[in-house]
């Protein structure tokens, strides 16, 4: 009978029991790493059932990622005792109530998943129409004169789009018809208010000033990661800047309306000679060639062979300064606008077509839709088109003894109908995209 061989033995290293916890998060990167590659593969595969499969695949994984994360935070609040937990707000307990009623839960289901009793649901289902200040279950309640309609649309309007800031909510309510100040809409939301940051100044002797649409350009490169992200444990600590970690961005905004005017996406940082191409194709769909094309100093704009090519077309490149906050601010706010407020929300990978298409419908949101601050509220395409500002037609005034000639929140206008007329708030989403409202106010009938 042939003897058993002996089981293989792997040798460990001295004091591995010390690593063992770095060498979880190494084998975790690594993982993460092998994943976004395969899925970067499967995403641009020509099956359509392979595609889908891959999302689903990174669908089901955030949903477990945000199961233990909830998971983690529910152990915390179970270590407390259940008397020495914090009370909920009368505003977050009507939410509760509200999630249960969408998610057709029952009292002893809704109180295990906000960790409290089934008899402390109950009590708030008994007492939900309470009236006065003092009520158990409560809606926002107005700091001032307005009426409280206008509070609930303010608030639900944060809501719905949690990015926009008091300015941007003010601003986007004034184009739909209803004035109402920054500092207004700070107290309903009772927040504190967050400092604008200073930009700096960079002095120079030969200022370029945007005279119309068209005349100064900026363009400046980017890069927007996918679901596998730039981090990882190990040497160099970031995962390789091309596809499918990251896109590579290029964008062009003109300096007197913020417009934004073009993009392009490339799978690898792109070369001078694709950006060229890029911006000839831009002016010739445009049919417009700009003076002055301002941008960083970096390897692909600071050559002979742009300055070349910028002298062909008739174009003054602008260089920004180096290590100096603010040389070359638009494109960089515009970016951090577009980051903030659209690609951040992209968190699964995909093929570039579809990339393109959500960078493309943010394009077409921030030039019709979204107000902007340098230009007083009113957005890039009226600026740029030369159309009439949606905040400065009649407004709609909700207090009834509001007089007609007493002054209004910036701009001043005329009311529409009467004073103390109601109103309800309607809320659209470009191509569906939530993170993209396009708010309106119609007068009650």
């Amino acid at each position: 009978m042939a003897k058993q061989a002996d089981p293989v033995r792997i040798r460990l290293p001295r004091g591995w029991p010390q690593s063992v916890k770095s060498a979880m998060l190494r084998v975790i990167s690594l993982a993460q790493f092998s994943m976004a590659y395969t899925r970067g593969w499967a995403v641009n595969s020509p099956v359509a059932r392979l595609r889908l499969k891959t999302e689903n695949d990174q669908l089901k994984q955030d949903l477990a990622l945000l199961k233990e994360e909830i998971r983690i935070k529910d152990a915390r609040m179970n270590r407390i005792d259940p008397h020495k937990r914090p009370h909920y707000a009368p505003t977050e307990r009507l939410s509760i109530l509200e999630l249960r009623a969408a998610r057709a839960w029952s009292v002893r289901q809704t109180a295990q998943a906000f960790q409290v009793t089934a008899a402390t649901i109950a009590s708030w289902i008994k007492r939900v129409d309470d009236q006065g200040l003092n009520a158990l279950v409560q809606i926002r309640e107005p700091v001032n004169k307005l009426p409280g309609f206008v509070r609930y649309a303010v608030q639900r309007l944060k809501t719905l789009c949690p990015t926009l800031g008091k300015v941007k909510i003010a601003d986007m309510l004034c184009r739909a018809g209803l004035h109402l100040g920054a500092t207004t809409v700070r107290r309903i939301l009772k927040e504190p208010p967050h400092p604008k940051p200073s930009v700096a100044a960079v002095a120079s002797d030969r200022v370029v000033t945007a005279k119309r649409p068209n005349h100064v350009w900026h363009i400046d490169l980017t890069t927007v990661p996918t679901a596998g992200g730039f981090w990882a444990s190990w040497l160099p600590f970031a995962l390789p800047q091309c596809w499918p970690f990251c896109w590579w961005l290029a964008v062009v905004i003109d300096h007197c309306s913020r417009r934004a005017i073009a993009f392009a996406v490339f799978p690898k940082r792109p070369n001078s000679l694709g950006v060229r191409t890029f911006l000839g194709m831009t002016m010739a769909r445009l049919n417009t060639i700009p003076k002055y094309l301002i941008c960083d100093k970096d390897s692909i704009f600071w050559c002979e062979a742009f300055e070349r090519w910028c002298q062909r077309k008739g174009i003054r490149p602008r260089y920004g300064a180096v290590g100096k906050h603010g040389s070359i601010a638009v494109v960089e706010r515009f970016i951090r606008t577009m980051k903030d407020e659209a690609t951040r929300r992209i968190r699964i990978l995909q093929r570039r077509a579809r990339f393109r298409a959500q960078i493309d419908s943010f394009f077409v949101w921030y030039n019709e839709h979204r107000p902007h601050a340098t230009l007083e509220g009113e957005t890039p395409n009226e600026v740029y088109f030369r159309l009439r500002p949606a905040n400065h037609r009649p407004r709609i005034e909700p207090r009834k003894r509001w007089p007609r000639s007493a002054p209004c929140a910036a701009p001043q206008t005329l009311i529409a109908g009467q004073p103390g007329d109601r109103f309800t708030l309607q809320i659209d989403f470009q191509n569906g995209k939530r993170h993209l409202p396009i708010v309106s106010l119609k007068r009650a009938a």
